[in-house]
């Protein structure tokens, strides 16, 4: 298990914009994809967003394709998910993960079984 920070949530109204910072501490995150995961209080676990250890190229889940997107700043040895046009139904704790592999496929985003992952940070979209 890799040491993951999430940082940045917290409570918005509907149609306001959150950005989520994930953290890397004691390795290079550069070697990693990166992804995110969100899970609302009931819910399962959903996977919303994957970007590649290379060049930079992401991918994104039905739900969140044209309102999220995935970055990275490897120098900082950060990633970020900017979550914009934000509704009720985003309402969860969101979870960074760094894995060998992460793809959206289906209308979600998956890693492989020894993917590490942060503790979470509360995102809550209510008036």
């Amino acid at each position: 298990q890799l040491p993951l920070v999430e940082s940045g949530g917290g409570l918005v109204p509907p149609g306001e914009s959150l950005t989520l910072s994930c953290t890397a501490s004691g390795f290079g995150l550069n070697y990693y994809y990166i992804g995110w995961y969100r899970q609302a209080p009931g819910k399962e676990r959903e996977g919303i967003a994957c970007i590649n250890s290379g060049v930079g190229s992401s991918d994104l889940a039905d739900s969140v394709k044209d309102r999220f997107t995935i970055s990275r700043d490897n120098a900082k040895n950060m990633a970020y998910l900017q979550m914009n046009s934000l509704k009720s139904e985003d309402t969860g704790i969101y979870y960074c993960t760094a894995s060998k592999i992460c793809n959206c496929v289906g209308h979600v985003c998956y890693v492989d079984g020894g993917a590490s992952w942060g503790q979470g940070t509360q995102v809550t979209v209510s008036s």
